[in-house]
């Protein structure tokens, strides 16, 4: 593990010399290769050394990171095109893959929490200093407070944690360390908040729509999962608890996802859409982890790995189009199929992998989780039922509404998608679509 840092940190000097902007997106690439070579098909801890090491959960979290990171550069060429900052923004974004590497290969609650936290900074110079609009700065505050107002009671119950156990290492936490709903409530805020559940969840479309592409990537890929992840790490301290308290942020999520679905359909914004859209589909993530079975587990990291590819490339699609136009608004962005045929193929791909059809990995996920959801409760399933729909319904209504209908007549000066555009949406959607047929991965860690 310390290779793969070292490895991060020996990139940082190539920042600062001139030209080099694909040289790191290539060796970016080539991380991501050499660390899929570390796959280990277990549940337990490898790879150990005193404070890092993997387990099936953190490998594919961090070869998503990877990924995502070297598809981030790959979709800001206009940074480097028109040398807006280049060498700070890639040094932002290789101190933000550090930062993130380390959170998911922590093996101490501290360490987690302390890169957890400072994988934020990165994220708010991305979308302060690469953003579209004058609101970055709102959206910035908003990002930083929310995050921040749920995470210092988490670090009060970290201590609290450490003097009751004398220990923060993972695997020396025992089952239903204490009986203490106070602690149980500060342990699951902060990841719910990250996550975002529904009524904490006003910070995500707002960072979005001020995010530059590769800031909304890396939110939509990585920094949602970081909830998910931290949840089910610290839900073995807190299990007899869960049973009892659990079926609240069951009742918020499944109501809020359904809600949510609903904001969607009312979206004229193609980023805010995406970012909503992002919302509903965690909803889904949250109550499966709530359930606290094997099903609800497993099927929860198959879709938090297969919504991080999905809405990543629908945010890369949609900067195409902006792009273009200069635009968001599904009012000036339809009719698209004349201008851009080959871009629709993508659009239609990457939208049905969205509602989970098959065979992207999503379906795998949302399947798993369907189970689990109503197994632990018949009465969820009129809400399951709405959420699949809309899900469908929404991502029916960016696709139509995007491609087909009426041209907006200023579109004549657009032109089609370039080659990088289209090797980085196929990047996204081949690994998507390709890891259902290793699911065993994604579905047997536990």
């Amino acid at each position: 593990m310390l290779s793969i840092m070292m490895f991060i940190l020996f990139m940082i000097p190539l920042c600062f010399i001139f030209n080099t902007y694909w040289l790191v997106q290539c060796l970016m690439f080539m991380l991501s290769g050499l660390f899929m070579f570390y796959v280990q098909p277990t549940g337990l801890f490898c790879n150990l050394s005193y404070f890092m090491g993997l387990d099936l959960i953190s490998f594919g979290l961090i070869l998503l990171t990877f990924w995502i990171c070297s598809l981030m550069m790959m979709a800001s060429e206009s940074i480097n095109r028109l040398n807006y900052s280049t060498f700070f923004f890639i040094f932002n974004i290789i101190i933000l893959m550090l930062m993130l590497f380390l959170t998911f290969s922590s093996l101490n609650l501290f360490y987690f929490y302390l890169f957890f936290e400072s994988s934020l900074i990165p994220t708010l110079f991305l979308i302060v200093g690469w953003g579209y609009q004058p609101e970055r700065l709102q959206a910035g505050v908003y990002l930083l407070f929310y995050t921040l107002f749920a995470s210092l009671p988490m670090l009060a119950s970290i201590f609290y944690l450490y003097n009751m156990n004398c220990s923060l290492m993972y695997f020396m936490f025992f089952e239903d360390f204490s009986l203490n709903y106070l602690f149980y409530l500060c342990m699951l805020f902060a990841f719910l908040v990250k996550m975002p559940m529904f009524l904490v969840h006003l910070w995500l479309p707002k960072a979005h729509v001020e995010a530059p592409i590769s800031g909304s990537m890396i939110l939509a890929g990585i920094l949602l999962k970081l909830g998910g992840y931290g949840m089910v790490r610290v839900f073995k301290l807190i299990m007899s608890l869960g049973m009892n308290l659990n079926i609240i942020w069951m009742i918020i999520s499944l109501l809020g996802g359904f809600l949510v679905s609903l904001i969607c359909m009312r979206q004229v914004d193609l980023k805010s859409l995406i970012a909503y859209s992002s919302v509903s589909h965690m909803s889904l993530v949250i109550a499966g982890l709530m359930t606290l079975s094997y099903w609800g587990f497993c099927g929860s990291y198959s879709l938090m790995i297969g919504h991080g590819l999905c809405s990543s490339g629908l945010f890369c699609l949609a900067n195409i189009s902006y792009e273009r136009t200069g635009s968001r608004s599904l009012l000036i962005n339809k009719g698209m199929i004349n201008f851009m045929p080959s871009m629709c193929l993508w659009w239609f791909l990457l939208s049905s992998s969205n509602m989970a059809a098959p065979p992207s990995l999503n379906l795998l996920g949302e399947i798993s989780l369907l189970n689990s959801v109503v197994g632990w409760s018949w009465g969820t399933m009129f809400f399951i039922a709405l959420l699949s729909f809309f899900g469908a319904a929404y991502s029916l209504y960016l696709y139509s509404y995007s491609q087909h209908g009426e041209l907006y007549s200023g579109l004549y000066s657009c032109y089609n998608g370039s080659m990088r555009e289209f090797i980085l949406l196929m990047l996204h959607w081949v690994p998507l679509n390709l890891l259902i047929l290793k699911g065993e991965y994604c579905m047997l860690w536990l």
